[in-house]
């Protein structure tokens, strides 16, 4: 349920799996194929039988794809992973490229020979993908080959079985809006499109409409499932039969008719009859279900997901909830926090540190009667060069310890039923240099940024991200990930279509909860990341203003690194946020902590600078 710290794939991978992935080419009629870190429901998180990229490569990322070719191997990352990826493929065998700056398509527009022909998984890649990449193929006089049987999978003997997590219902105490009611609405946006029905592939958007929730994957509590909803609100479910029992097949029986997952393209077939329009999300369907539309006559017409928009803006009551888990997370990396203090320099190891802050939650969880349910993401335990990685997973081979004189940097977040948490602190482990404190200080003041910001109806993310980078470009330095992300309630850490972000073009609404998290990484030195949830208010008037304003609330509380704090280059305004900030910590905090040194310790940490 938790974190593990073992590597993810077996010692064998590499060039040996590489050629035997090349000797099918000539049997499947292609010179290369695609291998991306995706499972058939196009998720960031993956259960381990669709770990193929790992498996293939040795590189452990969340995002990622490899294209094989009969001479030459692409492995594909974005900046967050650039360091992780060198240190675990092998390069003899495997070239570095830019997931952002020249992802597939675009890499064999530049690079691919004449008449290439590309092999895919139609289950692992979207429709949006294959567009792209059929035009890039095109190009060059080449084609797509769908591939029937995954040859990935005929290579992996030991490959893990499918997961059978069970579901369970997330009340309506949570969730704030009956499923009956959800599906309504549903049903009543397709009608108006004119369409037949809606395919519903992202398993988030399942779960939220049926206010369920799963065990699949790791750290995201959603069922491996999708689900058709026709305009007369007759809604069908895909779903293995062993996931639901009890109170959960009650539930579902209620709304739904439930499906093996292997009916879903027969399911598909029949709506899509004579030439019936289907509404399908281009960037979370797989083409083989858009294909499945097309081949009986049915027309596929693109649209985001109708869930996806709902589940980003927060009802009254998931707002209310995560605000509750958010305290008690804090009252958790409070007793952690202190706990590591007290711990002698050299003496705590990156692993050790993730089993005492995820014995923090539960301890917490327990005592408040709201049980940790799992962890958000793996842990990013990174202490000095480590936390340059920025999404360093620490495994038993990598572990260390935190020597004094340097930077700690934890990333970390919890799933319990009222919320999900995403929180990061830099902390020093005894007495650091000053370039480290100064550097802390320009993030910390893009993260204070973010958070007094006041921006009209309209704003995007891609026009606030600039608020979060300035101090650092001042200084002639960035960083190479957004400053913020969605979050789910109760779901997935990583949510869309909400970010803070050069290339994000969705306006803010109020309730949208966003992480605010900037940060700087020095390769082989250290690395800085200060991330705190806030969540979109309603618009609002300033007095002696022209225009209603909306502003960011924070969610997240607990204290920051006052030692790691150079306030002469902190403004006035920004002083008297961290003072402010650091007030409400210990006021929301403190009842919550019985022990005197825990309490002792806070008081300390929430000084006024």
């Amino acid at each position: 349920m938790f974190q593990s710290f073992d590597t993810t794939s077996s010692p064998a991978f590499g060039p040996a799996r590489v050629e035997s992935l090349r000797s099918r080419f000539d049997e499947l009629g292609i010179d290369g194929f695609l291998v991306p870190r995706a499972d058939e429901f196009q998720g960031e998180y993956v259960p381990a039988s669709a770990e193929r990229l790992a498996w293939l490569t040795g590189f452990t990322g969340s995002a990622g794809v490899a294209l094989i070719m009969r001479r030459q191997a692409v492995v594909f990352v974005d900046g967050r992973y650039t360091t992780q990826l060198a240190q675990q493929v092998d390069a003899g065998t495997f070239t570095p490229g830019d997931l952002v700056g020249e992802p597939p398509h675009k890499w064999l527009s530049a690079h691919a020979p004449v008449g290439f022909r590309l092999g895919i998984d139609p289950w692992l890649h979207s429709g949006a993908e294959v567009a792209r990449l059929t035009t890039a193929l095109a190009a060059k006089g080449g084609s797509l080959v769908f591939v029937e049987a995954n040859p990935v999978d005929a290579l992996w003997s030991d490959r893990p079985a499918q997961p059978m997590g069970a579901v369970v219902v997330q009340q309506e105490s949570h969730a704030g809006k009956s499923a009956a009611e959800k599906i309504r609405e549903i049903a009543e946006g397709v009608a108006a499109k004119g369409a037949a029905g809606v395919l519903i592939s992202d398993p988030s958007s399942v779960a939220w409409i049926f206010n369920i929730r799963g065990a699949d994957v790791p750290h995201t509590p959603h069922p491996l499932a999708r689900a058709i909803i026709t305009a007369a609100g007759k809604a069908e479910l895909f779903i293995d039969a062993g996931k639901v029992a009890g109170e959960a097949a009650d539930h579902l029986d209620a709304l739904c008719t439930r499906h093996a997952p292997a009916e879903l393209t027969g399911r598909l077939a029949a709506l899509a009859t004579d030439g019936a329009k289907v509404l399908v999300d281009a960037d979370t369907t797989s083409v083989a279900l858009s294909k499945a539309i097309e081949s009986v006559g049915g027309v596929v017409v693109e649209a985001m997901d109708p869930a996806r928009l709902p589940r980003a803006v927060k009802n009254a009551v998931e707002l209310r909830g995560s605000a509750e888990a958010h305290v008690q997370d804090g009252v958790a990396m409070v007793r952690f926090l202190h706990w590591l203090d007290a711990q002698a320099p050299g003496s705590v190891s990156e692993i050790s540190a993730v089993k005492e802050l995820e014995a923090c939650r539960a301890r917490v969880g327990e005592s408040l009667q709201n049980p940790l349910k799992d962890i958000s993401f793996d842990t990013i335990s990174g202490a000095g060069e480590h936390g340059a990685i920025m999404h360093y997973r620490v495994t038993t081979e990598t572990n260390r310890t935190l020597q004094p004189g340097e930077l700690f940097l934890i990333d970390s977040g919890a799933q319990y039923v009222n919320g999900t948490t995403d929180i990061t602190r830099t902390v020093a482990i005894g007495s650091v240099p000053e370039e480290q404190k100064r550097f802390f200080t320009l993030v910390l003041k893009g993260m204070i940024a973010i958070s007094v910001a006041r921006f009209p109806k309209g704003t995007r993310g891609c026009d606030l991200d600039p608020l979060a980078r300035i101090a650092l470009w001042k200084a002639g330095a960035d960083f190479a990930h957004g400053t913020g992300h969605g979050v789910g309630s109760y779901l997935s850490v990583h949510e869309g279509p909400q970010r803070i972000a050069r290339l994000s073009t969705q306006e803010f609404l109020p309730g949208m909860i966003l992480s605010n998290e900037p940060g700087y990484y020095r390769p082989g030195s250290f690395g800085i990341r200060i991330e705190n949830l806030v969540y979109v208010t309603d618009l609002a008037m300033i007095e002696g203003g022209d225009l209603p304003m909306m502003a960011f609330e924070t969610l997240t509380w607990c204290p920051l690194d006052r030692r790691l704090i150079l306030k002469d280059l902190l403004t006035a305004e920004e002083l008297a946020w961290v003072d402010a900030y650091h007030a409400t910590v210990f006021k929301k905090l403190s009842p919550l902590i019985s022990e005197p040194d825990v309490q002792a310790w806070l008081e300390r940490a929430t000084q006024p600078l």
